[in-house]
């Protein structure tokens, strides 16, 4: 089987023009990839400095978070303060109803010391 030289002409041609086509295919991909990872670095710059003001954001509000522990503490000392001090004044309030007890039987026993001192009416005795 023999190829006349014009079709041995048209396949090398054809086989060039690809190759050429291809070429500038990969030319094309490799510039817009150059250009993308240009792109690509200044987003991650872009990118990297903004993390980096949400990351000093985050530090201020762990910072106030620290303050508003600092007084939840103080708030909580203050609450066992005050539970003490009410502690003291549950027991002063028993020590005082124990005593008031005490008056009420001491008075109950005036009373009725005082009846028997009086004793009943007195009647005229008969002789």
């Amino acid at each position: 089987m023999t190829l006349s030289p014009d079709t041995i002409g048209m396949i090398i041609a054809l086989f060039a023009f690809t190759a050429t086509v291809l070429s500038g295919v990969g030319a094309m991909l490799a510039h817009q990839t150059r250009g993308l990872d240009a792109r690509f670095v200044q987003m991650d710059a872009r990118i990297d400095a903004r993390f980096e003001q949400v990351d000093a954001r985050f530090e201020q509000v762990d910072a106030r978070f620290e303050q508003v522990d600092a007084r939840f503490e103080q708030v909580d000392r203050r609450f066992d303060q005050v539970d003490a001090r009410l502690d003291r004044v549950d027991a002063r309030i028993d020590r005082v109803e124990e005593r008031l007890l005490g008056v009420e039987h001491e008075l109950v026993d005036v009373k009725i010391t005082i009846a028997r001192l009086e004793g009943p009416p007195r009647r005229l005795q008969q002789l």
